[in-house]
């Protein structure tokens, strides 16, 4: 598929308005422009077209911008003071993905800090001495993924851990965020995640969960932050992950969820939207791309081959490779924005989950059953998905990034080593029945 590799003149593509602008048309129409002025060169009825095989990911610009991140950041990111886990997160992710490795120094300093940022009453905060929240704790358990050693492992106090997201965990199956914080459904994935990794996915945490994301779902089809609010790109992931965790996606509404994820990419810019009626946005090539993955494996399909009927992964590519890559290193939302490290994780998160065809194995699944393990939910779950060497790849065949884990969205092989190390007494008889990723991808 994909847009530039089609026949339909671009000018067919753009929005179709009623002849009356309002501020919303205005601004895709803005956007459609500075799209158009990037794939003008590769456009279908171009003459002089230029290959797509040309296109590259440009490795060399985005790790130096990336490694530059774990030593100095500018004057301008103390507004994220209280965010630093997520941006160790976005950065190391980044990395692993273009399948960097990290120094002996990094990971030091990277556990020392991690060190800091726990609370003494469970979970991370987003600095030292800063109050615990669970979105730098998810960050901050995702990073520690990726470090991957028993050291890091080991950092983590499961026992306030556990503590501390008890403590956040509401009657009606919410989370609040933080001690007297505000509940959505970010609340629910960072935690339910949070606790399949480490293996403290108990009924206390897990009860109510369902019904609080099934109601969260809107008319629309997709899911909001709460019941009652706008669904949203982001939070329809949270909810999904969250939702396929706790072996409860058939609650949910499936026509409309599909119909409205598959209706948050854009025609001409191939990206994704993160609400109807919204721009392109790159760091919604993982929010939006990640739905299919889980709505695949919901479906009972076997492979993202089995999908692309509700998802163009190559379009995606396209806009990702030609429209977000800084000149000066890293990704960025749309041309015309600079670049940073959010939006170069969730680009690189995107373009790894549409070049990859990861699915659940059902049969692994049937067999752990047959001898008494339950992996339809929880860390065990997450274990049961595997890569396959089949890559859709639009550009240079290096352009192939790492697999992501299309619920944790850490590379598969150090979601897999946590898990196994969090949940060795349970699996020590079962080792045989876990798939692994095919030769290529081997953690």
């Amino acid at each position: 598929m994909g847009i530039l590799s089609g026949t339909v003149p671009l000018s067919q593509l753009r929005i179709k308005d009623d002849g009356l602008p309002s501020d919303t048309s205005i601004s895709q129409k803005s956007t459609e422009d500075s799209v158009l002025k990037y794939y003008a060169e590769y456009a279908p009825n171009n003459l002089e077209k230029k290959s797509l095989q040309s296109v590259n990911l440009e490795r060399a610009d985005h790790v130096p911008f990336l490694r530059k991140g774990l030593d100095q950041l500018s004057q301008w990111m103390v507004g994220l003071d209280a965010s630093k886990p997520w941006i160790v997160y976005w950065i190391l992710h980044s990395l692993d993905l273009l399948e960097e490795k990290l120094s002996s120094s990094t990971i030091e300093r990277a556990l020392s800090s991690f060190a800091k940022w726990q609370s003494p009453t469970g979970g991370f905060g987003g600095g030292s001495d800063q109050l615990a929240h669970l979105a730098t704790t998810y960050g901050s358990i995702n990073a520690l993924a990726i470090i991957g050693t028993k050291e890091a492992y080991d950092l983590i106090d499961r026992e306030s851990l556990y503590g501390f997201l008890l403590r956040m965990k509401q009657p009606d199956g919410s989370f609040t965020m933080h001690d007297g914080g505000e509940i959505d459904i970010r609340g629910s994935y960072c935690a339910l995640a949070v606790a399949a990794l480490t293996n403290l996915f108990t009924p206390e945490i897990t009860e109510n969960c369902i019904d609080f994301i099934c109601r969260s779902q809107s008319y629309e089809g997709g899911i909001g932050p709460y019941p009652g609010k706008e669904a949203h790109n982001g939070y329809t992931f949270c909810g999904l992950a969250a939702m396929d965790l706790l072996d409860g996606m058939s609650s949910l509404n499936m026509d409309k969820l599909i119909k409205w994820c598959s209706g948050r990419q854009m025609e001409l810019e191939g990206g994704f939207q993160g609400r109807t009626n919204k721009l392109v946005d790159g760091c919604y090539s993982f929010w939006g791309a990640g739905d299919f993955p889980l709505l695949s494996k919901a479906l009972e399909h076997g492979v993202n081959d089995d999908i692309d009927y509700l998802f163009d992964r190559e379009a995606l590519q396209e806009y990702i490779l030609i429209c977000c890559q800084s000149e000066y290193g890293g990704l960025i939302d749309k041309p015309g924005k600079g670049a940073d490290y959010y939006h170069t994780c969730y680009c690189l998160s995107g373009l790894s989950t549409c070049q990859h065809s990861v699915h659940y194995d059902t049969k692994a699944a049937e067999q752990l059953k047959a001898r008494g393990i339950d992996s339809s939910r929880g860390g065990i779950s997450s274990l049961l998905w595997a890569a396959s060497n089949e890559a859709t790849v639009v550009g240079n065949v290096d352009n192939l990034l790492a697999p992501t884990h299309p619920v944790h969205n850490i590379s598969m092989g150090k979601a897999r080593a946590m898990v196994h190390y969090f949940y060795k007494n349970e699996l020590k008889q079962v080792l045989d029945l876990l798939p692994r990723d095919e030769e290529a991808w081997e953690a």
